[in-house]
Formats: C-alpha cells, sequence, structure tokens
C-alpha cells in the first residue's frame, strides 16, 4: 500500500473531536434546553389536568428522548425502548373512552402531541399514526368486539399499529385509490400497494383501506402482522423524520376474516372523521417543533458570543426572537381554539385544515428564522434546529399538503370545489 493511500485511511479512520471540545461555548440539544416559549402565559388557558399530562410527557421527553435523538436521527433507526415509558403516560387514544384508554381532552392530545415534537417529530409522528388514526378509526369504525380486542393493547402501547391509506399513485387524491377488497366466502381478499405508512415496519395491526370491487366504494380492513401475503419493504434514503419507519406495503391476495371488517367504513367519508383529527393533531406537533427550536435559541444565542458580546446583545438577533415569538404565541391560540371546538362537535373538516395548514406554514417559517440564527451549528443534528427544520417539511406536508387543505377550507366557505381542474369537469358534462 502506498503512502498517500495509508495516509487517506488514516484520515477516514479518524475519529470525531467531542463536541464540548469541538464547540464548547453552546450546550447541545442532548441537554434539553427549558421552556421559555409561553410569552403570553397560554397555560392560564389549561385545565390542571392538561397541565398535569404536559409536564409528564415533557419530563419523559426531555429525559429519555433529547440524549438519544441525533444518534437514532443519523442511523434512521427507531429507538424502541422509549415505547413502554410513552406508553406508561396514559394519553395514546385521546379522547376514546373505555378499552384501555383514559379519556383525555383533544387539548390535552394536542398538548402532549406539542411536548413530544419540542423534543423530537419522529416521535410525534409515531404517535399521530398510531392513537390519531389507527386507534380513532377502530374504535369510531369498528364493532364492539373489534375495540374490545384491539384496543386495550395499543392504548398500553404493547401493540403498535399502522394506517394505510397512501398509495403509490393517488397521494392527495387518495379517495381514488385502487387497493381492492373482493368478497369470499367467510372474509375478503386485498390486493394492491400503499406507500407512506408510518410504523409499517414493526407494526402488529395495519388498518387498511380499500375499494370494495362489488360497491366500487371504499371500506376499511384490519390486517394482522404475518397474514399470508403480507409484506412490508423500508422506504430508505430519507432526509426527514428519519427515525419513523416508513414503507410500502403489498397485498398480494391477503385474507381478512369478516370479522376484521370495519362496519363503519362503507365509503370514504368514513374515514374522515379521523383524517380532520389527525391534521388537528399534526398542527400541535408542529407548533411543539417550533417551540422547540425557539428554546434552542433561546439559550444557544445567550451562550454563544461573537465581537465580545452575546449574540442576543444584538438588534437584528432580537427581532428575529420576537418574531419567531409572536408566531408560537398565534400558532398556540388557534391550536387550542381548535382543539375546544373538537371537544364541542363545533369542529369542521375545513376549520381542521385550515389550522394545519396555517400553522404548519407558520412553524416552517418559525424554524426557518432559527437555522438562520444558529449559523453553521444551524445544520447540524447536536443543536436540534438542523434536524427540525428537515423534520418540518413532511409535517407541512402530511395529512393534506398545504394547498389540498386549503381547497377544503375554501369549498367549505365559498361552496364550490376546485379540486380538479374546470377541463376534466367539462369533459363529464
Amino acid at each position: 500500500m502506498s503512502n498517500e493511500n495509508r495516509n487517506q485511511e488514516n484520515i477516514c479512520d479518524m475519529k470525531t473531536v467531542p463536541l464540548s471540545v469541538a464547540f464548547p461555548q453552546a450546550t447541545p440539544a442532548s441537554i434539553f434546553p427549558p421552556p421559555a416559549s409561553d410569552y403570553y402565559q397560554l397555560d392560564d388557558l389549561l385545565t390542571s389536568e392538561e397541565k398535569e399530562l404536559r409536564y409528564k410527557v415533557r419530563g419523559v421527553m426531555e429525559k429519555e428522548v433529547a440524549p438519544i435523538m441525533a444518534e437514532y436521527w443519523e442511523k434512521a433507526q427507531f429507538p424502541f425502548q422509549v415505547i413502554p415509558k410513552l406508553g406508561a403516560l396514559g394519553f395514546t387514544g385521546g379522547a376514546i373512552e373505555g378499552y384501555g384508554c383514559e379519556k383525555i381532552s383533544s387539548t390535552a392530545s394536542g398538548l402532549a402531541c406539542a411536548e413530544i415534537g419540542r423534543v423530537d417529530a419522529s416521535i410525534g409522528s409515531f404517535i399521530l399514526v398510531h392513537s390519531s388514526l389507527a386507534m380513532l378509526t377502530i374504535a369510531q369504525r369498528g364493532t364492539e368486539e373489534q375495540k374490545q380486542k384491539y384496543l386495550p393493547s395499543l392504548a398500553r402501547l404493547d401493540t403498535v399499529a399502522t394506517y394505510a391509506l397512501t398509495e403509490p399513485n393517488y397521494g392527495s387524491d387518495a379517495s381514488s385509490l385502487q387497493t381492492t377488497a373482493t368478497k369470499v366466502q367467510g372474509g375478503w381478499i386485498l390486493n394492491g400497494q400503499k406507500r407512506w405508512s408510518g410504523n409499517c415496519t414493526f407494526a402488529n395491526i395495519f388498518v387498511v383501506s380499500a375499494r370494495n370491487t362489488h360497491t366500487n366504494q371504499v371500506n376499511g380492513f384490519i390486517v394482522k402482522k404475518g397474514a399470508l401475503g403480507l409484506s412490508v419493504r423500508k422506504i430508505q434514503n430519507k432526509v426527514a423524520l428519519r427515525m419513523v419507519q416508513n414503507g410500502d406495503i403489498m397485498f398480494d391476495n391477503v385474507f381478512v376474516a369478516d370479522e376484521d371488517k370495519l362496519p363503519g367504513v362503507i365509503t370514504y367519508q368514513g374515514l374522515v372523521e379521523a383524517l380532520s383529527f389527525a391534521r388537528v393533531m399534526a398542527a400541535w406537533l408542529s407548533i411543539g417543533m417550533a417551540m422547540g427550536v425557539y428554546d434552542m435559541c433561546n439559550r444557544y444565542l445567550r451562550e454563544r458570543k461573537q465581537f465580545g458580546a452575546p449574540l442576543t446583545a444584538y438588534q437584528i438577533t432580537q427581532e428575529k426572537l420576537v418574531r419567531m415569538l409572536g408566531n408560537i404565541q398565534a400558532m398556540s391560540l388557534l391550536g387550542w381554539r381548535l382543539s375546544r371546538l373538537h371537544e364541542s362537535g363545533k369542529m369542521t373538516s375545513g376549520h381542521a385544515s385550515m389550522g394545519k395548514a396555517w400553522i404548519t406554514s407558520k412553524a416552517r417559517e418559525t424554524i426557518s428564522i432559527g437555522r438562520e440564527l444558529l449559523g453553521g451549528n444551524g445544520i447540524l443534528t447536536d443543536f436540534l434546529v438542523g434536524k427540525t427544520f428537515c423534520d418540518i417539511e413532511p409535517i407541512f406536508t402530511y395529512e393534506g399538503t398545504y394547498d389540498v387543505n386549503c381547497l377544503i377550507a375554501g369549498r367549505e366557505i365559498t361552496g364550490i370545489s376546485s379540486f380538479k381542474p374546470s377541463f376534466l369537469a367539462k369533459a363529464r358534462l
């Protein structure tokens, strides 16, 4: 081996300098910063139970997740060891009453999502798919037997669920899905493919939407891990939510017994209620992400000195911090109001969609400002902001893109649907 090759090999084998040595001037996110974003004291709007849950979730996330999140995000692996800690908090299942669920308020569910997202959005997405989509659909559309059979273990997080709706050719146009369900003696045969399903590589329960070949309507099914003909492949090369195990799910003549068909999903509309609630939870998740970035910036800019003064001493820095903090107050108030509307039964799908669209767009703006404030360290996972800067992109997109959610709200306020181009509508006349 030549000297040049040896030198190259030695360079590649060099260990990185510990962060405390490489950059001693600021504290990394593994030691999470204290909360500093409730400038207008919005906690006063919460009940004592809601505050208590918020503090419990915050404690687990800061203690159990913050020290390991950068490592697992880099490896694109899920930290399974935190699942029992989350299950013990008692918020899984949200407003579901009974079946092992504690029936908490929608606001409490949102606050739990925010506190999770404040530290790590991947864990928040794991909970959102499991609780707000899969569990809620079973609770709303399942039989009493299905609820008794599946919900208690899901509530404890002894088992994990995924939600299979999106397909390779049908994302925003999910109601046009083409996975089929054909009636046979004693059950149904599922054929097709799903994509982007979170948790699916390790899920025990798959809540699946498929098109009934007899009625041509969308129906719901529960498929169990290990079913003959069911296969899952992890989606690789993601640059965001890297801890979330998204995947492709293939159904090749998968048999589902009649007892595992969800009777409450007889058309696509049977899915809308859970989808709307998931949009509210996605909004809360992005609120938490913005809070975490603000908290990190608030501490970092006090610790980091340039030109002989802490960065907080400069006018342009203060203006950006105020802009971030103002966004968070507005986002939090809208999230709180959305949740209270849901609790009172007054929330519409338009409310949920407009809230999700606006809040995630403001979170994206706020997090982008935070990335600017941290300069070069703003692209490192060590200081949270770079990771969150990537992670907000799929939150901005999933549970309905910004544009699609605006069209849902627009249809509700104008009475006119503008989802399909006018030339397609004319072609059907």
